[in-house]
């Protein structure tokens, strides 16, 4: 579904005049491979370069140096950038910034209606995306009256809408509460079962990574550490290094083991943790 050769990003710097001075390196020889149908997470702190790498599976930003294909396709060809963001619908922080309708169903069918679709079939898109994420009832709602959880999953249902064969998800819950941010990724993960659809997240809560199929961590335009939840959480002290939080059962578990009680490295739930321990009896 995306595959990426040596990608390379830079910005470029410019002094008050707007005269330019020189480069930063956001992405740096990242090479990324995402199978269809996979749920991927990509992590890092402030400044380690997801965010600009989420934005090329869009084709919002192209690479300064090497390739990144979403389903097949090149996007530094314009003649593909259609093609491209068709297959890779995208969910920001904000939802505020994503939705523009005044009326759910019609923000929700505001996508596809731009694709071209028929009225009918864009009615039926909407009907099955608002059900898809729960949020059916509040078809005829105002979005301004509705909480921030049940914004984004009107953002993600605009998306399922557009039939994408990837959703990219960029800290589509920095903003929320917790119960909030459990809603979102319960809707993420049911839709994902149901509809197949890969899903990239780009995030910096470690909770929200542990179902993935591949976590990528990035520090400095870099990917540093790559492999299942866990793999990566069992490097606790790594992932320290890089400024990164560790869900707090696994870094008691990770003391527990460095006390030479026999725990199993990388455990990520608290049941996991409870069992172990209760084997030792």
């Amino acid at each position: 579904m995306v595959r990426t050769e040596n990608l390379v990003f830079e910005y470029e710097k410019r002094d008050e005049e707007g005269n330019v001075i020189g480069k930063s390196r956001a992405i740096d020889e990242v090479n990324i491979d995402v199978e269809e149908g996979q749920f991927i997470a990509i992590l890092g702190h402030n400044g380690s370069g997801k965010s600009t790498f989420a934005k090329h599976l869009n084709a919002i930003l192209v690479p300064t140096e090497g390739s990144i294909w979403v389903n097949g396709r090149d996007t530094r060809k314009p003649e593909e950038l259609w093609n491209v963001r068709q297959s890779a619908g995208m969910v920001f922080q904000n939802p505020d910034n994503q939705i523009i309708g005044t009326v759910v169903e019609e923000d929700v069918g505001f996508g596809p209606e731009n694709l071209g679709v028929p009225t009918n079939e864009i009615w039926e898109r909407v009907e099955e995306s608002l059900k898809a994420v729960g949020m059916i009832e509040y078809r005829h709602h105002s979005p301004n009256k509705l909480s921030g959880g049940q914004k984004q999953r009107v953002a993600i249902a605009g998306v399922i809408a557009m039939r994408p064969k990837c959703i990219v998800l960029d800290e589509p819950t920095a903003m929320l509460d917790p119960n909030g941010r459990r809603e979102v990724l319960r809707t993420v993960e049911e839709l994902r079962r149901q509809e197949k659809v890969t899903v990239i997240l780009i995030t910096h809560y470690m909770e929200e990574v542990i179902d993935a199929d591949k976590v990528f961590v990035m520090d400095h335009g870099h990917v540093v550490m790559e492999g299942t939840p866990r793999e990566i959480f069992s490097q606790v002290d790594t992932l320290k290094s890089y400024r990164l939080d560790v869900p707090q059962v696994t870094i008691l578990a990770d003391e527990l083991q460095k006390r030479g009680i026999p725990v199993p490295a990388g455990i990520l739930r608290k049941e996991e943790l409870v069992e172990a321990l209760c084997r030792l009896k």
